[in-house]
């Protein structure tokens, strides 16, 4: 069963990968553009940047403006210096089909801020970095590239913006990235980084995203990124952390909006008061760990969450929620107006659905309780929740007939019923939910004939 499924999310790339609250904008500030026509053509930049062409595959032709007949500050992707006319200061090539290893003469492009060079088939080793004196913005995510992380990537000591992401890197994160003292955003996801987050990170005061989730990171999660006060969003998940959330990440005196550590080993139990420390946060996934305890009812408080994933908690203890108490977390996030999304599969739950369910909002979309142990009918008041477009409830013992509130949630898109007790006729109203695309209920005890209106 694949994130998608049990989620129940239409999109989430690894994630984050990509954070919403990180606009590009950034890339471009700073950067002029200039004829430079009585630059000679011989300039150190523009042999640099001829051998950049020389050594790149450009099967769509991208690149057929850089040609003498006319200056290379008018070349396709490339901006220069108003105030050291003819020197190079932006090269921005995303999503051109490049590629080929990356030419070391770039290393020559001393005055550059901005390379960009993000979304191609780009190979080989980073290109050199001991002369990017005044580089802010590295986009180099999404290609093919292989090898470390060169420790002389902190000679890079104006880099704002750090995008490495979607390549093969292998080796670890270098120790002394704490000397990039203006880095803002740090995008190391999706390659095959290994050994232990730095805990030289808490230094990066400025650090406002810290992205390196889907690696084969290991340890603990260092105390020090709690004091990262202008953090906005983290997101470690798919790798072997383990241990303890540490408690600084919680207890803190500034906005975090998105925290993903899901599909790692964390463990304990979750604080009291992660609602009451976290009030801003949106977006909360701690699904494919090892949590255990009741789920905290201070999460309502968290007047901001949209998106909550504890699925999956279960290897060790399971969350218990079959009792009141237990259950008081729904009692308050029902309160909450900007919910959309609970995924609570695969947690041990039993007992039967509490009716308090009906009170989240009508807003809420995605409801994920499979994989359960959950007992009793549906209650009705599910039919409520009239902006539902997913629900799972696969693979627990529910009971009883689905036609009391099926009919009700006309956004329905994905409906997993699969795998319990349910009994009676299969309702005819599921023909009228004209945006179903996946219909599951298979294995059940329903009875009669199919409603012709499932045709429709």
């Amino acid at each position: 069963m694949d994130r998608d499924e049990v989620l129940m999310a239409a999109n989430q790339p690894a994630k984050l990968a990509v954070i919403a609250i990180l606009p590009f904008l950034l890339l471009s500030y700073g950067v002029s553009n200039a004829g430079c026509s009585t630059i000679p053509d011989n300039s150190t930049d523009v042999l640099s940047l001829l051998d950049f062409k020389h050594a790149i595959t450009d099967t769509t032709g991208a690149l057929n403006s850089w040609n003498s007949s006319v200056s290379h500050c008018l070349w396709k992707g490339v901006n220069c210096s108003l105030k050291h006319p003819g020197r190079v200061t932006e090269l921005s090539l995303g999503g051109l089909g490049l590629a080929c290893p990356i030419s070391p003469s770039i290393g020559n492009l001393t005055f550059l801020e901005t390379l960009n060079l993000t979304s191609n088939s780009l190979s080989g080793e980073l290109p050199p970095l001991t002369r990017f004196h005044r580089l802010q913005n590295l986009l180099l995510a999404h290609n093919s590239l292989q090898g470390d992380i060169p420790d002389a990537i902190t000679n890079c000591s104006k880099l704002n913006y750090l995008d490495l992401s979607g390549n093969y890197l292998t080796g670890e994160i270098p120790r002394n990235i704490d000397l990039l003292t203006d880095l803002s955003f740090l995008y190391l996801s999706v390659n095959n980084l290994t050994g232990m987050i730095p805990p030289s990170l808490k230094n990066l005061s400025q650090l406002e995203a810290l992205v390196l989730n889907n690696n084969q990171l290991t340890g603990t999660i260092p105390d020090g990124l709690g004091q990262l006060l202008n953090l906005l969003g983290l997101n470690l998940g798919a790798n072997n952390l383990s241990g303890r959330i540490p408690g600084t990440l919680f207890n803190r005196s500034s906005p975090l909006y998105y925290v993903d550590l899901s599909f790692n080993m964390l463990g304990d139990t979750l604080p009291s008061d992660i609602g009451d420390t976290l009030p801003h946060i949106q977006s909360l996934y701690l699904g494919y760990n090892m949590f255990e305890g009741n789920i905290p009812a201070s999460l309502g408080n968290a007047s901001e969450l949209t998106k909550l994933d504890l699925s999956s908690n279960d290897f060790i203890n399971k969350l218990e929620a079959n009792d009141t108490h237990g259950w008081e977390f729904i009692d308050t996030l029902s309160n909450s107006s900007s919910l959309q999304e609970l995924a609570l599969g695969q947690n041990q739950f039993q007992g039967a659905i509490p009716n308090s369910i009906g009170k989240l909002r009508p807003a809420f979309q995605l409801l994920g309780l499979g994989y359960n142990d959950f007992t009793g009918a549906v209650p009705n008041s599910i039919g409520n929740i009239t902006g539902l477009t997913a629900l799972e409830l696969r693979s627990n013992n529910l009971n009883g007939p689905i036609d009391g509130w099926v009919g009700k949630l006309k956004h329905l898109q994905r409906l997993y019923l699969s795998a319990n007790n349910f009994s009676g006729s299969i309702p005819s109203s599921i023909g009228s939910l004209s945006k179903l695309q996946y219909l599951h209920l298979n294995e059940n005890k329903f009875e009669g004939p199919i409603p012709p209106s499932l045709g429709n």
